[in-house]
C-alpha cells in the first residue's frame, strides 16, 4: 500500500476579540462565527464543500449556545450539504490542536481524504466555567487521590515561575516581546492573511472587525510592572510559602473571542482538485502530567514528539508555544534550551488573545506562515492544557 501524507491546504480564522461584554465580537452568535471561517475556506480554497469528509471542532466550553456540537450547528449554517458531518471535542486549550491532529491522523489511516478541523469559542457570550454548574466537579475519587491539592491554572503558572525560578521581571519582558512582534506583524501584513474580516448587521447597527482586539501597542514594561499579582490570596500564601506570586493580567493569556479552521487532505486527493498544499503534518504527541503543576505537559510532549520523528530540537526552525502564561513558555524554552529567537515570531495569546477552542489552529497558522516567511523546513507546535496534559504536532514546509 503506498504511504498515505497529510497535507494543510490553508488556514483561515476570525480576529480575535476581547472575550466580556461589549468585545469586537460579542455580537456574533457562536454558530455564524464558527460558520464563517468554515465559508470563508471553501471560498478561498475553491472546494466543493460535498467532499469534505468530516469537520472536527475544537470547543471548551459546551453550554449555552456552543452546545449541542456546535461543529454540526455551524456546518449547516455555513450551507455544507446536509452530508456533511461534524464532531465536537475538548482537549481544554489544545482542543484544536487535537483537531487539526485527528485530522491528519484520520488521512494518514485512510478515514478522509478531505477533512476540516477548526474551533471556535466565545467567552463574552459562553463565559468560563459556565460548564462546571454541579456541586463537585471533581467526585469523591479524584478528591481522595489528590485532596486540596489541585489548584487553578493561574496558580499553577506561580507555581512553574517559582519552580524554574522566572522572575517578575523575565514574565513581564517576555509579555513585551509578544506584544511588539504581534504589533511588527501586523504592520507587515504577512501573518494576517489568515484574518477573516468580518461584518455583521443588527439592530444595533453595523458591525466590524478586521483586526485582533487585544494587542496593546502602547505597552510597556513600566506599564505591565505596575500590575498586581492576579492569583496571590492568603490561603495559597500560607500553602505555598516558597512562591513569589508574579503572574498578572499582562504576563497571562487573554480571555477572548474567536473561530479557526485549518483544511487537511491527503497528498494525491490534494493534486487531483489542483490543491497546493503549504505544509505535511509529520508527527504527534500528546502527554499526561502532573494536574497540580498542570501546565508543564509541554515539556515531555515535546520530547515525546522529537523521539519519536527523529528530529532533533536544532531541526526545527519555527516554534509555537501557546503563551498561556509567560511562565510556562519561558519554563520550557529554560528546560529544552530552546533559542527564543525561534519562538512565536508574531507574537502570543498574551498579545493576540486566547479563546481557547480556537487557538490550536490558530497557532498552527502562525507556524505554517512562519515557515513559509523565513524559508524553514520544520515547525513544532505545542500547548499545555487544564488537567496537566499537552499537545505537540511537528509540520514541514512544501514548496
Amino acid at each position: 500500500m503506498t504511504q498515505r501524507r497529510a497535507v494543510i491546504i490553508d488556514v483561515v480564522r476570525t480576529p480575535f476579540g476581547r472575550g466580556r461584554e461589549g468585545g469586537l465580537l460579542t455580537p456574533w452568535h457562536p454558530v455564524d462565527l464558527y460558520a464563517s471561517v468554515l465559508e470563508a475556506l471553501v471560498a478561498r480554497t475553491g472546494i466543493d464543500p460535498v467532499l469534505v469528509e468530516d469537520v472536527i471542532t475544537g470547543c471548551v466550553i459546551q453550554v449555552a449556545e456552543q452546545a449541542a456540537n456546535i461543529g454540526r450547528q455551524a456546518v449547516l449554517a455555513a450551507g455544507f450539504p446536509e452530508s456533511v458531518p461534524a464532531v465536537t471535542l475538548d482537549r481544554k486549550c489544545g482542543s484544536s490542536q487535537q483537531a487539526v491532529d485527528f485530522a491528519a491522523q484520520g488521512v494518514i489511516a485512510g478515514a478522509y481524504d478531505l477533512v476540516i478541523a477548526g474551533g471556535v469559542e466565545m467567552m463574552s457570550r459562553v463565559p468560563m466555567r459556565a460548564n462546571r454548574m454541579g456541586k463537585d466537579n471533581l467526585g469523591p475519587k479524584l478528591r481522595a487521590r489528590y485532596g486540596e491539592g489541585l489548584v487553578g491554572q493561574g496558580v499553577s503558572a506561580d507555581l512553574i515561575a517559582s519552580h524554574w525560578g522566572i522572575g517578575r521581571e523575565a514574565q513581564d519582558a517576555f509579555a513585551l516581546r509578544s506584544h511588539q512582534l504581534a504589533a511588527a506583524a501586523e504592520d507587515d501584513g504577512g501573518t494576517f492573511r489568515d484574518i477573516l474580516p468580518l461584518t455583521l448587521e443588527d439592530e444595533d447597527g453595523e458591525h466590524r472587525a478586521t483586526r485582533d482586539e487585544g494587542l496593546r501597542r502602547d505597552t510597556s514594561l513600566e506599564k505591565l510592572a505596575g500590575l498586581s499579582p492576579a492569583f496571590e490570596k492568603p490561603e495559597l500564601a500560607e500553602r505555598f510559602p516558597d512562591v513569589d506570586w508574579t503572574v498578572t493580567a499582562g504576563n497571562a493569556s487573554q480571555i477572548s473571542d474567536g473561530a479557526s479552521a485549518v483544511l487537511v487532505a491527503e497528498e494525491r486527493t490534494a493534486e487531483k482538485l489542483g490543491l497546493i498544499p503549504r505544509a505535511a503534518v509529520n508527527g504527534f504527541a500528546v502527554m499526561g502530567d502532573d494536574p497540580i503543576m498542570m501546565l508543564t505537559g509541554v515539556i515531555p510532549a515535546t520530547r515525546k514528539l522529537l523521539k519519536r520523528t527523529g528530529v532533533t530540537l536544532d531541526d526545527i526552525d519555527r516554534f509555537e508555544v501557546n503563551e498561556a502564561f509567560a511562565s510556562v513558555v519561558l519554563a520550557w524554552q529554560k528546560e529544552l534550551a530552546a533559542d527564543p529567537d525561534k519562538v512565536n515570531v508574531y507574537g502570543g495569546a498574551i498579545a493576540l488573545g486566547h479563546p481557547v477552542g480556537a487557538s490550536g489552529a490558530r497557532l498552527m497558522g502562525n507556524l505554517v506562515r512562519a515557515l513559509e516567511d523565513s524559508g524553514g523546513r520544520y515547525g513544532l507546535q505545542t500547548m499545555c492544557e487544564s488537567g496537566g496534559m499537552a499537545n505537540a504536532t511537528l509540520i514541514e514546509r512544501l514548496g
